[in-house]
């Protein structure tokens, strides 16, 4: 009994150490991986909004993306196939895709509460000049 478990924890070494899927020959380098990934997720959130503007202008998202980033669809799902059969790096790449889109997400915020903001003081700035001149035209004689 302890031979046969020794033999199947020794047998699941060795199969952790091999590959699953080999690299392919245009595999796609890993920071190019996460810009691609991420432009992909701005590209369908943008689909989900502007759905009838993309298709009015004849716009496929998954050639858009290629082209922008001057891939084929093979190389792509090779690259992504390999990457997915390491889970950790798989992992890592979406981390990265994640952090990027929080930051954008972040950025945008600012901006958005930095406008309000300016609006804002506009507004009381304005009512302010007009309370100033109510004022000013009840005080004279």
């Amino acid at each position: 009994m302890k031979r046969f478990i020794i033999f199947f924890l020794v047998l699941g070494l060795f199969s952790c150490n091999e590959k699953v899927v080999e690299e392919p020959e245009n595999l796609i380098p890993k920071e190019k991986m996460v810009t691609i990934l991420h432009d992909l997720a701005l590209l369908n959130a943008t689909k989900s909004s502007y759905k009838a503007a993309l298709e009015l202008h004849d716009i496929r998202i998954m050639d858009f993306l290629y082209q922008q980033h001057d891939i084929d669809s093979a190389q792509f799902a090779k690259s992504d196939l390999y990457y997915a059969s390491l889970p950790l790096e798989y992992q890592s790449i979406y981390e990265k895709v994640e952090a990027l889109l929080e930051k954008e997400s972040a950025d945008l915020e600012h901006i958005v509460q930095k406008r309000n903001d300016s609006v804002r003081k506009a507004q009381e700035k304005k009512r302010d000049s007009i309370v100033d001149a109510a004022g000013d035209k009840t005080s004279k004689p």
